[in-house]
């Protein structure tokens, strides 16, 4: 088995960080327009690795990639995000109703298929 040092312990290939898509689709009642971008974008200041994200007035997603050791590790972060961020965001107070998180291959695999989301461009916060 081949491994890789870090520090004074060693770790298996398979327990090094990934990168992960992660897609989090959030709704709830209505709220400004204006007030959902400013929040989606202060998030994306604090948090510079969010890619893209599109909302409306009562749901939003948010596309982003995360370093993780396994899809459980990806996952958990995604399901924490909307809420830790509620109050330093102004965040709306929404419901997290989908998540997918696929590793990196899996995600170039399906864009060179022409199956599943284009490539975030442009990046950044934009209305559905």
């Amino acid at each position: 088995m081949t491994s890789v040092a870090a520090g004074d312990r060693f770790e298996r290939p398979e327990e090094l960080p990934r990168l992960w898509h992660v897609t989090l689709s959030v709704s709830g009642t209505e709220a400004p327009l204006k007030d959902v971008r400013r929040s989606l974008e202060q998030l994306a200041h604090d948090h510079p690795f969010l890619l893209t994200s599109r909302y409306a007035n009562d749901h939003a997603e948010i596309r982003y990639w995360e370093e993780a050791r396994d899809l459980h590790d990806a996952a958990a972060v995604a399901l924490r995000l909307w809420g830790e961020h509620r109050q330093s965001a102004g965040l709306p107070p929404w419901e997290i109703v989908g998540l997918e998180v696929i590793d990196r291959e899996t995600y170039h695999q399906r864009i060179a298929e022409g199956y599943g989301p284009l490539p975030a461009t442009p990046v950044g916060v934009h209305p559905f």
